[in-house]
């Protein structure tokens, strides 16, 4: 079913498409048209610039080309007015019966709405957290567990065939000191210098010997290599445990050292020197990425013949791209910033398009305030809090919405006493209770045998400019996730929400929804009570794509 925009959309495409045909302009008719909901609804419901984007190449005054469209879009179904204002914005009144029509689409579509085709067909891999299995997730990870999660179920919404990957970095030095680290433990030794500190390396000590007590009997150095790979089977686990009580959950665990072992190092070496970027000096291999943007050339094996991190992240692309991946999108952390280059170059590299093929996202630091003060340290890793210490502070949906409702690229800072507050400046409590209020407002209805069967839905009966605005703001939804997947951008879902929470808090404050002491139920209290529950529809299809509960009650 097309939405309210889409239909618009293809009015005024029609339109265009009737005065280039009639000689009014040259010109094509764009493959989109930018349409923005007013902040004055005294210009109308929806204004589009398309005029001026279309005179310039036409040589034609904006407001000539504007004049004309509008003439075109004059008796159009569902539109009440049309002008021009300024140097050739269109603004555009619709009809208020048609545009409460919104409800029953609404409604129709339930879950689905706002689910559109525009990433259909292509498959993404989305790799996001990427941690080593040396210790719990911390705030860093967090961010990402919430973020990325959100992400892949909102270019799912797109459209999109999404694969949600996470790296094990299960290969390299550290692996050994994380084995020496829990073997130090277990046999009551000090730490390693460079080893793992914290609380959990006691734990996982602990939890290694009763699963098989014979192994601090071991020869030392085939002893310090168990204790590193059950150590790492356990804390493996351990995180998966975590992030799944986070609700974020992954298609593939991909572990760095099957590259390795599957021989897909040495694959992707010979399809990179294939494509003639592969170059010797100094006994060592590399690649020359520097003919597409990176900084420097980087070595892909070193003079000695050892691998370097580089070559396993060469390796990883290829084998993504060669699992029939369209688009590899990349989640680092602040600290990874020298990557976004590099892994271009590796695309390019590979024959593909860097602009197209991968997309390497940044997330910048999060910072936790508590009591006015900084919270610093973990208990448990002896390091920066972990996620579920996080969770244990706030609750699973308000540590994800905060986590989300922040451009990734920004740091941003997480005030533990305001999200344990049941207030407005709480933003997850704003959304989750304008969602509870409205069950709470159909519960009422239903007691009072009012229908909200759509069968009786009057759209004429919607006529108050707060319900017309309501309605705009619902008539964005669809646009806001394909906006929100195309920018890779989850937060604007949040925003969006908390602006609906709004205009649907004013509504109800003006608009008197249920009828009063003995006053008998009419068309006009089922009509709002409906507008009510597509408001609900729309927010509990929002708070799931950010992966937060939609409560009844609250």
């Amino acid at each position: 079913m097309s939405t309210q925009v889409e239909l618009l959309e293809a009015a005024i495409k029609a339109a265009i498409e009737r005065s280039i045909a009639a000689g009014a302009f040259d010109g094509q008719v764009p493959a989109a048209i930018s349409l923005e909901r007013p902040k004055n609804r005294d210009h109308g419901d929806y204004a589009s610039s398309i005029a001026l984007q279309l005179a310039k190449p036409a040589g034609k005054n904006p407001r000539e080309v504007a004049e004309n469209i509008c003439a075109e879009l004059q008796g159009v179904e569902g539109i009440s007015k049309v002008d021009i204002a300024g140097p050739g914005f269109i603004n555009i009144t619709l009809n208020r019966a048609n545009q409460a029509e919104l409800v029953v689409s609404i409604l129709d579509s339930a879950k689905s709405f706002g689910i559109s085709k525009t990433l259909a067909g292509i498959k993404i891999n989305l790799e996001f957290i990427s941690a080593n299995p040396t210790g719990p997730l911390h705030l860093g990870h967090t961010r990402w567990a919430a973020v990325g999660d959100s992400l892949g179920r909102v270019l799912s919404a797109a459209g999109a065939n999404v694969t949600r990957e996470f790296y094990i970095n299960d290969r390299g030095n550290q692996m050994d000191l994380f084995g020496a680290s829990v073997e130090a433990a277990a046999l009551g030794n000090p730490i390693p210098e460079d080893g793992y500190q914290g609380d959990y390396i006691a734990d996982l000590a602990k939890v290694v010997v009763a699963s098989d007590k014979e192994i601090v009997g071991l020869q030392e150095g085939i002893r310090q290599e168990a204790f590193r790979e059950a150590a790492y089977a356990v804390q493996l686990k351990d995180q998966q445990r975590v992030l799944d009580t986070f609700g974020t959950h992954f298609d593939v665990w991909f572990s760095e050292r099957s590259l390795h072992e599957q021989g897909a190092v040495e694959h992707g070496l010979e399809k990179l020197r294939a494509q003639g970027h592969v170059f010797e000096e100094e006994g060592a291999t590399w690649l020359r990425t520097t003919d597409f943007g990176d900084d420097k050339d980087r070595v892909l094996t070193k003079s000695d013949g050892s691998l370097t991190y580089f070559s396993s992240d060469t390796a990883y692309y290829i084998n993504k791209r060669e699992r029939g991946f369209d688009i590899c999108i990349y989640m680092l952390g602040a600290d990874h910033h020298g990557y976004v280059g590099r892994l271009k170059a590796i695309a390019a590299c590979a024959g593909d398009d860097p602009e197209y093929n991968i997309d390497v996202l940044i997330g910048q630091l999060v910072k936790i305030m508590e009591g006015g003060e900084e919270v610093k340290l973990s208990k448990r890793a002896g390091t920066i809090i972990t996620l579920e210490e996080l969770v244990e502070k706030v609750g699973v949906d308000a540590a994800r919405y905060t986590l989300i409702r922040y451009p990734v690229d920004t740091p941003m800072v997480m005030d533990i006493d305001i999200l344990k507050r049941n207030t407005n400046e709480n933003p997850v409590y704003y959304v989750q209770y304008a969602h509870a209020r409205i069950a709470a407002v159909l519960r009422n209805a239903h007691d009072l045998k009012i229908s909200t069967e759509i069968k009786d839905f009057d759209s004429g009966q919607l006529t108050h400019d707060r319900e017309n605005e309501l309605l705009g703001t619902l008539a964005q939804f669809p646009r806001i996730v394909q906006t929100a997947a195309e920018m890779r951008q989850p937060h604007r879902i949040a925003r969006y929400l908390e602006e609906l929470a709004g205009t649907y808090h004013g509504f109800y404050a003006d608009c008197r929804v249920l009828p009063m002491g003995e006053e008998k139920p009419s068309a006009l209290h089922t009509a709002r009570l409906l507008l009510c529950a597509s408001t609900k529809q729309v927010l509990s299809n929002g708070l799931d794509l950010l992966g937060v509960n939609a409560p009844e009650r609250m």
